[in-house]
């Protein structure tokens, strides 16, 4: 009986010769050696063996040109070895591919919903579809392979990302030409959703960025000026809160043309058949030259192909390593020939590059209703800000597009580039401008001004005196010395008012230097109080090197400060509220852990690593902050992490990046071992507190007093045991193990927390490296053990610390306890 149902249900479905079969329905097989054809005969549906392999795939190619061009593959990594598939639509609608020798299905699709009337059609522009017979919209498709690419992007397709639906619309190479299964390069839109960057298409190898299109500017890719209206095909980008993609269509159908992902050049290329010659021609390609390769020139410099060497630093910017750079070895790029000075409208200024691809807009943020003027002025307000540029140059422009840090892959073209707008110090503007104009113009200010200058310059002084006379200064120790205020000062009653006299009630928390309160503001601003306990001794100079720091430090993971009250023997630090109050709040508590899912947690550590990365390499003064613990990150209404605290932070300037000290001041469980008995801080021992968070994030656990549950063993003892025996994922919070889905993601961030808290200083990567890891799925170095394996050993380096580092010291340890601050 179940014979004869197959035979009967074979010969319903086997197309005779010359009848042209597009369509497939349910409980009819289509085996191989039987195909589908479009309508026209363009595209055919069926099985077919690659190159020179023995394996059997399902896939749509072109009808008419040699070869079999396939432009399409279902089980692209699963193939058949015979001839024995089957392809079927079932009566729920889906697909299913099988091996008819063993009935088990090899490839099929999962549909949401199910039709009535299933129908699997060919389209004559290569697209597979399923649709309900039903539905009088016959473009309403159940699913389609145009969903699905492979290494061809047809007319009609969309590259980019479907973001209501969670669909990503991305390419991919082949192996090789015997084999379809995903090769080393993917091409599609990236875009971060949650920080609203600009979207632009990369071409990765493996996890690494390998070419750059440039983002959208309203005409083209920034960085293809060839891609102009022409005569063969129409194209459009789209950019919604729904979807941001990239499509074209034929204008005349007798044209055949297809973007392809070759792993054999090594690009993305537009062909076109000419039918004359059999051939596909290359309409355009990428990349095109050296000046092409992704980060060619480092950090702050452009690639001009018709130069010899041809990177360049822009103009305000000077090789990092001259010597490197001389031999044309430009991975260090480029470094500001001044520093910004960050304090507002006519301090900084900006340069106008011209005929430029837009650099990597990994770091941007985008404003579609933003002016040229508006997208300035903002850029000034942010310290972190390095460009600006428009999104839409097309009439007078419009749209703000915003660049945060280094600049990444700029190249220069004769034609077609665009305008970016880089930020640098006023001084800098005058000397790369006309040396003679410059010079008439500061003669002329001087003599405009001068005099005026004097006058203000008294009456500024009378009043600043007065100021400081009324309101009082910061007390460094020295009753006789006075030290002025970087920060607006505000009054006492001012803040007394907005904490109703510093209530119980609005008492947020109380820390190593006394406690902090809510605020509302009389114009409705909330804030944070942090108030300096009176009985405090060592806090007056730790509340001086805040109100230091802090008033040149602005980034977006760095809790930001309104200002300082000074009164008498009160003195008050005025921050920004903080309504989800701190990380150790949710982390090391089961039932608030469970509002921290792990793209949450993830967005946290990567955020804490952008703020550290400022502190350590992007600001002004090189800053270590020598207290990063879980109470101080906290979480702001949309759960983003802001470093806070900096009482304890050493700044440096230039290229000093570590110090030592006689006073170790910190918290027990995050200090570095050859800081905390050996008085050496460094960046590194700041990598040590962030690595060691990162475990914490993860586990749910606090690193003090886990030894106490685990016999002697540290929080990072254990975790690099449970990896060493393949078994990390007993380290994981339980609310955090059902994200299957992101579990090599978690599992990595622990590897790169241990690589963090390793023994030596030398062997923790950087900030900068850090973020490379978490954002890329490079293969990571093997961790060596970290210190503090078990609580034995924190004695035991304890010893040999304080005698073979610096054997001449003494130090007074000052450990700090307390968790909130």
């Amino acid at each position: 009986m179940g014979f004869i149902s197959f035979l009967f249900i074979f010969l319903v479905f086997r197309p005779t010769l010359g009848e042209v079969v597009d369509t497939l329905k349910p409980f009819q097989f289509m085996r191989d050696g039987t195909t589908l054809i479009s309508s026209e005969g363009t595209f055919e549906l069926g099985f077919f063996t690659p190159g020179n392999s023995n394996n059997r795939y399902l896939g749509i190619w072109y009808r008419n040109i040699p070869d079999s061009t396939v432009v399409w593959v279902a089980n692209r990594c699963k193939p058949i070895n015979d001839s024995s598939g089957l392809f079927t639509l079932n009566n729920t609608g889906n697909l299913e591919l099988l091996v008819h020798n063993n009935k088990s299905v090899i490839w099929s699709t999962n549909l949401s919903k199910q039709a009535q009337e299933p129908l699997l059609q060919l389209l004559e522009n290569g697209n597979l579809v399923v649709r309900d017979e039903k539905d009088e919209n016959k473009d309403n498709y159940l699913w389609q392979s145009f969903d699905y690419p492979g290494d061809t992007f047809l007319s009609g397709m969309k590259m980019g990302l479907d973001l209501k639906r969670g669909i990503t619309w991305e390419l991919s190479s082949w192996k090789s030409l015997n084999d379809p299964c995903n090769g080393d390069f993917s091409y599609g839109i990236e875009y971060n959703e949650q920080h609203h960057t600009y979207p632009e298409p990369i071409l990765r190898k493996g996890s690494a960025k390998f070419y750059r299109t440039g983002p959208w500017n309203g005409l083209r890719y920034s960085g293809c000026p060839e891609l102009r209206p022409n005569t063969l095909y129409d194209y459009q980008f789209v950019y919604t809160d729904d979807e941001i993609y990239y499509t074209y269509s034929l204008k005349n159908k007798s044209v055949i043309t297809k973007v392809v992902i070759n792993q054999t050049t090594n690009s993305r290329q537009r062909l076109i058949w000419i039918e004359t010659e059999k051939i596909w021609k290359p309409y355009y390609s990428g990349p095109r030259d050296q000046c092409d390769k992704y980060g060619q020139c480092g950090a702050n410099a452009e690639c001009i192909i018709t130069e010899n060497p041809i990177c360049q630093c822009l103009k305000g910017f000077k090789p990092k390593s001259l010597q490197d750079w001389n031999s044309m070895d430009w991975s260090k790029g480029c470094v500001r020939s001044k520093p910004l000075s960050c304090h507002g409208k006519g301090k900084d200024g900006f340069l106008k590059f011209s005929g430029l691809k837009l650099p990597d807009t990994q770091y941007t943020w985008v404003n579609k209703g933003m002016n040229l003027r508006e997208c300035k002025d903002k850029c000034l307000r942010n310290c972190s800000c390095m460009a600006y540029t428009n999104s839409d140059i097309r009439g007078e422009g419009s749209g703000c597009v915003i660049w945060f840090g280094n600049l990444y892959d700029i190249r220069q073209f004769p034609s077609g580039g665009q305008d970016l707008f880089v930020r640098i110090s006023a001084s800098e503007i005058a000397r790369v401008d006309d040396p003679k104009i410059v010079e008439r113009a500061v003669i002329i200010t001087a003599i405009v001004i001068g005099l005026a200058c004097g006058m203000i310059l008294i009456g500024f002084y009378i009043c600043k005196w007065r100021k400081f006379y009324d309101r009082n200064v910061i007390n460094n120790g020295n009753k006789g010395k006075e030290e002025e205020l970087e920060l607006p000062l505000f009054d006492l009653h001012e803040i007394s008012m907005a904490t109703n006299n510093f209530s119980e009630n609005n008492k947020l928390g109380e820390g190593g230097f006394g406690p902090v309160y809510k605020g509302t503001l009389e114009e409705g601003q909330e804030i944070a109080v942090k108030r300096l306990a009176m009985w405090s001794g060592q806090g007056v100079d730790e509340f001086r090197n805040e109100v230091k720091l802090i008033a040149k430090l602005q980034h977006r993971n760095l809790v930001k400060i309104f200002g300082c009250c000074v009164h008498e023997e009160e003195k008050m630090l005025i921050y920004e509220y903080m309504s989800n109050k701190s990380l150790d709040y949710f982390i090391f508590d089961e039932s608030r852990g469970k509002l921290l899912e792990w793209p949450k947690r993830f967005q946290i550590i990567c955020g804490i690593a952008k703020g550290l990365s400022y502190l350590h390499h992007d600001s002004r003064l090189r800053i270590i902050h020598r207290d990063l613990k879980a109470s101080n990150v906290l979480l702001d209404e949309e759960m983003n992490p802001k470093i806070s605290d900096f009482g304890l932070a050493k700044s440096f300037g230039g290229d000093q990046i570590e110090g030592n000290t006689n006073k170790v001041v910190g918290t027990y469980g995050y200090m570095a071992p050859e800081y905390a008995f050996g008085g050496l801080f460094s960046i590194k021992s700041d990598v040590f507190s962030f690595g060691t968070l990162i475990l914490e994030i993860i586990s749910g656990k606090k690193s003090r007093g886990f030894y106490y549950e685990k016999s002697g063993i540290t929080l990072i003892g254990y975790a690099f045991t449970l990896m060493k025996e393949g078994n990390i994922f007993e380290l994981i919070e339980k609310g955090l193990r059902d994200s299957y889905y992101n579990m090599e993601e978690i599992i990595r961030c622990i590897h790169i927390g241990l690589l963090c808290v390793q023994q030596s200083p030398i062997d923790r990567p950087n900030v900068p490296s850090i973020i490379m890891m978490l954002s890329s799925e490079s293969v990571l170095p093997q961790p060596k053990p970290p210190g503090y394996f078990t609580h034995k050993d924190l004695w035991e380096d304890h010893h040999s610390s304080t005698t073979k580092l610096l054997p001449s010291y003494t130090f007074d340890t000052n450990i700090s306890d307390v968790e909130a601050r």
